[in-house]
């Protein structure tokens, strides 16, 4: 069976980018960002979790409360949460990235230098040119919406 496929038995155990965008779901969760969550995760060849990342204010700095009011005032300063990613591994040693919401351009070409080779995201982000993007460098980039979520009531669902 293809590693991306669904077992049929009973115990159905999640595939690897299903399993990595669940990480990535639990990820965006510690974004401070109000306005848009954003969480990551890095896959090696081996099927191990290299890291998990959210998108934030670069480490140490603390913003105070007004900063947050204005959204387009800040978005120069916040770091993506593949960018954050990016800082964990080493060119070569990804296989796949899952993202909660689908890399902007930029984050779309440094996932290609750093030769990732399949993004998975689940919210489309209609600006990006990250279809192109992907096709040129033949990387995969598939939408996953549909995978198990933890929601507030801490319940798993389907």
């Amino acid at each position: 069976m293809a590693e991306n496929q669904r077992p049929t038995s009973t115990t159905a155990r999640l595939t690897i980018p299903e399993y990595a965008m669940a990480l990535a779901h639990v990820a965006s969760l510690r974004s401070e960002d109000p306005f848009r969550k954003v969480g990551a995760v890095a896959i090696d060849f081996d099927n191990r979790v290299i890291g998990t990342a959210y998108n934030g204010l670069a480490p140490g700095y603390d913003a105070d409360l007004d900063f947050w009011a204005d959204r387009d005032a800040r978005r120069k300063y916040m770091l993506h949460a593949e960018v954050n990613l990016c800082s964990l591994f080493t060119r070569g040693n990804v296989r796949l990235v899952a993202c909660t919401t689908k890399p902007c351009t930029s984050c779309m070409q440094m996932l290609c230098a750093y030769g990732v080779k399949e993004v998975y995201f689940r919210e489309d982000y209609p600006e990006s040119e990250a279809d192109a993007i992907a096709k040129r460098y033949g990387i995969q980039l598939i939408q996953l919406a549909n995978y198990p979520q933890i929601i507030q009531s801490g319940e798993i669902t389907a």
